[in-house]
């Protein structure tokens, strides 16, 4: 069942909006060569909390930490780590979120460290912009192939992948709500938009080929041919003149 939000839900969404979005900038602008992923995730934890928020992740379903801290083949779900220094030239994956009273928020962005290919560059800047493109499409009376469609058509002209299992969804007071927002699909399929939804769109994006398997720890996704991935989410509102951005900086 899909939950409509009220103006006043809407008001706590935008909130926690704020505050994950504010955790994201903090995390990322310490993304340097020799930080370790446990000391991002530190940082990101510490400021929800000064910010008299929760993190959504730690202890959702078990997982361990504040934020998911993917690098380079790592799509989603790395787990912050003491013995995982970031090294000039990875790219940096954060997914974080924060609950504010009872309703979250969460993004996601890819950050460079140091110097980047230019390759890497070239799948960051098309993932990014594939968000925007779903975020554009998310407009009351389309349906979720709408926007699963403009982010698919985007990122494959330009030679990437899209990853299939893990997808974008509804957020409330539950983190994950329906509907499931694929970054795939056709256009004028799925759930038809109408204002009062709030759905997470993130797009994660591959290098290579699409196809991602999961480590022995249970969470982290990886590429299966060792290429790089990127991920970029936002937090959208439907409303009557259109998607509005809650996680916008």
């Amino acid at each position: 069942m899909i939950i409509l939000k009220n103006e006043h839900q809407l008001q706590k969404m935008r909130e926690a909006g704020r505050i994950s979005q504010l955790a994201l900038l903090e995390g990322g602008k310490h993304v340097e060569p020799g930080i370790t992923t446990a000391d991002l995730d530190h940082i990101m934890h510490e400021f929800i909390v000064r910010a008299g928020a929760k993190p959504s992740f730690l202890g959702y379903g078990g997982f361990p930490a504040t934020a998911c801290i993917s690098v380079n083949n790592e799509v989603i779900h790395g787990i912050p780590d003491k013995k995982h220094k970031i090294q000039n030239g990875d790219i940096v994956s954060i997914d974080v979120g924060a609950i504010y009273e009872g309703f979250n928020g969460d993004n996601a962005w890819t950050f460079p460290a140091g110097t980047i290919s230019d390759e890497a560059q070239a799948l960051l800047d098309a993932t990014r912009e594939s968000l925007f493109e779903g975020i554009r499409a998310a407009k009351p009376g389309n349906r979720v192939g709408d926007i699963g469609h403009a982010v698919q058509s985007y990122v494959e002209a330009r030679g990437f992948s899209v990853v299939r299992p893990y997808v974008g969804h509804g957020v409330g007071e539950d983190m994950h709500e329906e509907p499931d927002v694929p970054n795939y699909g056709r256009v004028g399929h799925g759930a038809r938009l109408v204002p009062g939804m709030v759905i997470a769109i993130e797009p994660m994006i591959n290098q290579g080929a699409k196809e991602v398997r999961t480590l022995q720890n249970g969470w982290t996704v990886t590429t299966v041919d060792g290429s790089l991935s990127a991920h970029f989410e936002h937090t959208v509102a439907i409303t009557e003149n259109g998607p509005v951005i809650l996680t916008a900086p």
